[in-house]
């Protein structure tokens, strides 16, 4: 029989006040804490410290203060140049993968956490909890809140304010409650960045 530790990871509910869980949580959390008492000016600090604290940090991770993680980030895996605008929340109670390049916009929460629907259960701090994918250079607007379970394909962009409540395939735009596939990303996305402005990038 597995101990409440290991259930974190394996889907399986689990009494989430477990003494051992929340001595380690609290460390993670103690770590986090200091990140959002830096300023704005210690980035370098800000960079070591966030290789201490994720699971994984690819080379340009920035995550602007304040962030909040149960677990400290500890069970967040981000690539390479992942950005997230202030107030990211992740529910890392097991895995949060983010692919590179991929952007998160503020106030997103993305959730690996459940509890069960029957109140008894509830009552008796049941819990369980499913992994987050996130590919690369996806875009995760304003507002957008993640459940359980969840994985979004590369190079989509998630509208803001967006309940993704169900899987969301690759290189499409995204959006609503629940969130839903509004179109592929397409030849119109190439030429303009913005209604009728047209992309023209000079060197």
């Amino acid at each position: 029989m597995h101990d409440m530790k290991e259930k974190l990871h394996t889907g399986e509910l689990y009494i989430s006040w477990d003494e051992e869980i929340l001595k380690e949580q609290v460390a993670y959390q103690d770590k986090l804490c200091e990140y959002n008492l830096t300023k704005p000016s210690e980035s370098e600090k800000r960079a070591k410290m966030l290789k201490e604290m994720l699971g994984d940090c690819g080379e340009g991770v920035y995550i602007e203060a304040p962030f909040y993680a149960n677990f400290g980030g500890h069970h967040c895996h981000f690539g390479k140049m992942v950005y997230a605008n202030y107030h990211l929340t992740c529910v890392d109670d097991t895995h949060i993968y983010v692919g590179d390049y991929t952007m998160i916009g503020p106030n997103v929460t993305i959730a690996t956490a459940g509890h069960p629907i029957m109140p008894e259960l509830r009552e008796q701090v049941y819990q369980y909890n499913m992994p987050v994918h996130i590919g690369r250079n996806c875009w995760i607007g304003a507002g957008a809140i993640i459940l359980p379970g969840i994985t979004i394909g590369d190079n989509t962009v998630i509208g803001a304010g967006s309940v993704v409540t169900k899987d969301i395939p690759a290189n499409v735009v995204a959006a609503g409650n629940p969130c839903r596939v509004m179109r592929p990303i397409n030849d119109h996305d190439r030429a303009y960045y913005y209604k009728d402005r047209k992309i023209e990038i000079r060197e």
